[in-house]
């Protein structure tokens, strides 16, 4: 697929969650292409009037209120669909999925996925991402479903960025590997899709970073980046979970996140591709980019 930008398009792509992290970098870079950019939200609020001033329409839905989406999702030619880690995804698929049926269908839908996505997956949202894709499959609708590994801002999570201040990557990956990526590579190729899906339609798409990579490996790209040693320590799984849950994360986020550790180290993350530069023409920032990017907050030094 071609990475030129089409400044003269008039596609309108609908772009929910845009006020997270993927969502915001799919308008940043859909701006960016000279799309027409719609951005769903729940409220208007500050972070919504920032959107505004961008040039973005703002419209306001409710994954959870059937009535609210069929005038958002209405005359998008794309949409990117996104839900939060939170109880309620697979009514939500339901629910944006009627909405594009009822609207003629024309809407192509770029569903965000887990690398892990299964049946069998540890956690309950993953399991639950696993029927939000079967849905959109029986929908009949066209769909994209994307399958991003670990996000590099994972590390700027507050379970794993004290320690990493200290010196010391802590998490429970065991021999795990993971193509990490980053949230503004994400952003781009939602982008190019939305731009141009064709040729993808029906397609899983993996995502991920620049190169596959344990845990040893990425703590020295961490070092070497840093100017500091950051060394790998393998965590106890139900020491780190405490710590989550003791940083007041939601329940159904803890399980999230005990099933993505159980995940990675049953080889669930692991895998490499190079789909980020085929979309975009532009190969996507590795560990030690990112890092240098943000030696600041990684270090504690700003």
């Amino acid at each position: 697929m071609s990475a030129v930008s089409n400044s003269d398009s008039k596609r309108t792509v609908l772009i929910t969650g845009a006020a997270g992290g993927t969502g915001r970098a799919a308008v940043r870079e859909s701006l960016e292409l000279g799309l027409r950019v719609r951005a769903m939200v729940r409220t208007v609020d500050d972070r919504a009037r920032a959107l505004e001033a961008q040039g973005v329409e703002v419209v306001v839905g409710d994954f959870q209120d059937i009535t609210t989406l069929r005038p958002v999702v209405e005359g998008s030619d794309a949409a990117y669909f996104v839900h939060p880690i939170q109880p309620g995804l697979i009514q939500a698929t339901v629910n944006f999925a009627q909405a594009v049926k009822e609207t003629g269908g024309a809407t192509t839908v770029l569903n965000l996925s887990q690398r892990n996505t299964g049946r069998e997956s540890a956690g309950v949202s993953t399991r639950e991402t696993f029927l939000s894709q079967e849905v959109f499959g029986w929908s009949g609708i066209d769909v994209i479903h994307l399958r991003p590994t670990m996000f590099l801002e994972w590390l700027t999570y507050p379970w794993i960025l004290p320690n990493l201040r200290r010196g010391k990557l802590w998490m429970p990956a065991g021999a795990g590997t993971s193509s990490i990526v980053a949230v503004a590579d994400l952003g781009r190729a939602i982008a190019a899709l939305l731009n141009d899906p064709s040729g993808h339609v029906g397609e899983i798409v993996p995502l991920s970073g620049p190169a596959e990579l344990n845990q040893t490996q990425m703590a020295a790209e961490l070092s070497g980046a840093l100017g500091r040693e950051i060394r790998y320590e393998d965590a106890a799984l139900d020491e780190f979970v405490a710590v989550v849950a003791g940083l007041g994360v939601p329940a159904y986020l803890v399980d999230s996140i005990r099933g993505i550790m159980l995940d990675y180290q049953a080889g669930r993350l692991s895998g490499f591709d190079d789909n980020i530069e085929k979309l975009t023409g532009k190969p996507p920032v590795s560990i030690a980019e990112f890092a240098r990017e943000r030696a600041g907050l990684l270090t504690g030094a700003n």
